[in-house]
């Protein structure tokens, strides 16, 4: 790929990025404003931390620790954030590995940091089960509720997220499911999952947890990228506020 053409292809996915997020936030998160409490669902599985066939470029859990700490303290001092990982555990089953760090808490930055910092990706992909999980935390059938899952891949632990989003729909009081496919892997072995065809090829197929809750799906390759999906996602407009954004180091 020439330069050019390099350079167009990031400026494409920057205004798609961008233009995605406009069209969403004002249906989907200005209104809902900051009273929600949220769930993060973090993808800790072995792909994270897996190199790509350019070795210049960082890991994805590099990155996207990056990003968290770009985005999070534009988020946390507003919302309540709790976190939940999947991949890395002491289960044999590593689709059992499901780590409920903690519920939504006031002011979640550093703690969020601090137990990605250390997490060592491991393990598969347990996204229904996770994000389940997620909003069992939010006791999503009595409480309105957030969950933002990012993730790298498809459901590799036998999950169904399409169903589980239209269950999700139909059981919770008011549950928005947001994800963010971060350098989404080629699922090769998408032949195997019999809900693939619901989200098309290239997506992972959480996309039908978004899809079916009213929710965003953003698919993101950058940091930048990343954290501004997390913004527009954990987030909520502060209309008139002229807070810069922080970083956490």
């Amino acid at each position: 790929m020439r330069v050019g053409q390099c350079h167009s292809a990031s400026m494409f996915r920057a205004l798609t990025l961008a233009a995605a997020l406009a069209t969403a936030l004002p249906s989907a998160l200005t209104a809902a404003g900051c009273a929600r409490d949220a769930m993060l669902v973090f993808d800790g599985s072995a792909s994270m931390d897996e190199l790509s066939f350019d070795i210049s470029r960082k890991t994805r859990i590099v990155d996207a620790r990056q990003a968290l700490r770009d985005a999070l303290p534009d988020i946390t001092p507003f919302r309540r954030v709790g976190l939940l990982t999947y991949g890395p555990g002491s289960n044999a089953d590593s689709c059992a590995n499901i780590d409920l760090r903690f519920g939504p808490r006031a002011d979640a930055a550093t703690d969020i940091l601090t137990e990605i910092d250390a997490m060592q990706p491991k393990g598969l992909t347990a996204l229904a089960a996770s994000v389940r999980a997620a909003a069992d935390a939010l006791d999503y059938r009595n409480r309105s509720g957030i969950v933002v899952l990012v993730t790298d891949g498809n459901e590799t632990c036998g999950g169904r997220p399409c169903a589980l989003g239209t269950a999700l729909a139909s059981e919770a009081k008011d549950l928005t499911v947001h994800v963010i496919g971060f350098q989404v892997v080629v699922d090769f072995f998408s032949w195997d999952n019999p809900e693939q065809v619901d989200v098309g090829a290239g997506n992972t197929v959480a996309k039908c947890l978004a899809d079916r809750t009213g929710g965003l799906y953003v698919s993101t390759e950058t940091v930048d990228e990343l954290a501004d999906a997390l913004r527009a996602t954990l987030g909520c407009a502060l209309i008139g506020s002229t807070t810069p954004r922080r970083t956490v180091s």
